[in-house]
């Protein structure tokens, strides 16, 4: 830990770490507040609102990262970043006082367009922040850890708040999250934007990081492993609460201890990737994290088959959601290094846009199969179709990222760039 954390001597990169974790710990409250409100205006509906939500959010970061990219390549990153936050301040303002379901929906798709704005950028900026490849990569293990962590004590937090104001002024907490990050971004001296070609069309340019992506072997085998991920973290997220009060007679503490081990499955491998990648390389690590996904998804369907007693059924959830939070940070956490090797200055934001959209693009099918799959016919079912998808999806990242094929542009002799 103590060497991850050296990474924090670099003025610029930890006032932009700090604005993002301000930023997420905002953006942790608001799902609470949000959850509360959705009950507030819908009642018994709110799970259907909050389900529509969630749909919302996806097309949002889908349709929204790559425009934005491409409508602001010539705009400063510092100004971006600062609107960004600004929006979601407001909107997040806006959110207590509304009374109708349909305003919800209309805030929440402002809301995600900005942090499908936000976020990307942001990502975008690092690699010219932290220009060494160690420091960059203890970079990106820290920022894994800010994610899983705001996942695990954000709802603390809320719950905390929660016993001393209402839920309304949860939102205030959120809006304090943005403008303290905005207020970050601006006192950080980031680099020179380098000017944007804009001799292509707009929609050339939309669409650019895509086709970058599509283009190099190296990067195709990164969006098959997004669809791993989101088979696995879909699995999580949707059905954890089912195992958990259906299957195993578990509380709502239950379901947070379930999330927590998938939380610590990718907190232990983010914090063992530098070590890592520094005798591991890059396509072995994440082939590693695409292989110990769809075995972890086939070993739930032989759990869900099998039902064991709700004391061997605790300890087999335990170990698996560790498992697949481990195998999901070792292809999320060196992602970015992919991404920063594999683009140049002038075309590195599209990359990270595309990235972006199309891993959660991922989501618009893993959703919908862990949700309905197994509401409508059964719960194995579910986790056999997402079985089957990560499988499909490691074969595919193993067929189009050859072995011969490093990370590394430059290293490479023939078709990686």
């Amino acid at each position: 830990m103590p060497a991850l954390l050296s990474v924090l001597r670099h003025e610029q990169y930890r006032r932009l770490f700090t604005a993002q974790v301000v930023a997420l710990v905002g953006t942790g409250l608001l799902t609470v507040a949000l959850g509360l409100l959705a009950y507030d205006i819908a009642g018994s509906d709110a799970g259907a609102v909050l389900g529509t939500a969630l749909g919302i959010k996806m097309v949002a970061y889908v349709a929204v990262a790559p425009v934005i990219s491409a409508v602001t390549d010539r705009v400063p990153r510092k100004i971006v970043l600062v609107s960004a936050d600004a929006v979601r301040a407001v909107i997040a303002l806006l959110l207590p006082i509304v009374g109708q379901v349909w305003q919800i929906y209309v805030l929440i798709f402002l809301l995600q367009a900005a942090s499908a704005t936000f976020t990307p950028t942001f990502q975008s900026v690092i690699p010219s922040v932290l220009v060494e490849e160690e420091d960059y990569t203890r970079g990106l293990s820290l920022s894994r850890l800010a994610y899983d962590l705001e996942s695990l004590l954000s709802p603390v937090l809320a719950a905390a708040l929660l016993t001393m104001m209402s839920y309304n002024l949860l939102f205030l907490g959120t809006v304090a999250g943005f403008v303290a990050s905005a207020l970050l971004v601006i006192s950080t001296t980031l680099p020179r934007l380098v000017p944007a070609d804009r001799s292509d069309p707009l929609m050339d340019r939309i669409t650019r990081g895509a086709r970058t992506m599509l283009s190099r072997p190296v990067l195709r085998g990164l969006l098959a492993m997004n669809l791993a991920v989101a088979a696995a973290t879909a699995l999580v997220l949707v059905n954890t609460v089912v195992y958990v009060r259906d299957m195993l007679g578990g509380s709502n503490t239950s379901v947070a201890i379930a999330l927590g081990c998938y939380g610590a499955g990718s907190m232990l491998v983010a914090l063992l990737v530098p070590r890592l990648l520094s005798t591991v390389a890059d396509r072995r690590l994440m082939m590693t994290g695409a292989t110990t996904i769809p075995l972890g998804l086939a070993a739930v369907t032989v759990v869900l088959a099998v039902s064991p007693s709700p004391r061997v059924g605790w300890v087999m959830l335990g170990l698996l959601w560790v498992a697949l939070g481990a195998g999901t940070s070792m292809i999320n956490t060196p992602s970015a290094r992919l991404l920063r090797a594999q683009s140049e200055p002038d075309n590195r934001t599209s990359v990270f846009a595309a990235q972006f959209s199309l891993s959660h693009a991922c989501f618009m099918l893993t959703y919908p199969i862990a949700g309905w799959v197994g509401a409508s016919i059964s719960q194995l079912a579910a986790a056999l179709t997402l079985a089957v998808v990560a499988t499909l999806a490691a074969i595919a990242a193993a067929r189009v990222w050859p072995t011969s094929v490093p990370a590394a542009p430059e290293l490479v002799a023939v078709g990686g760039r």
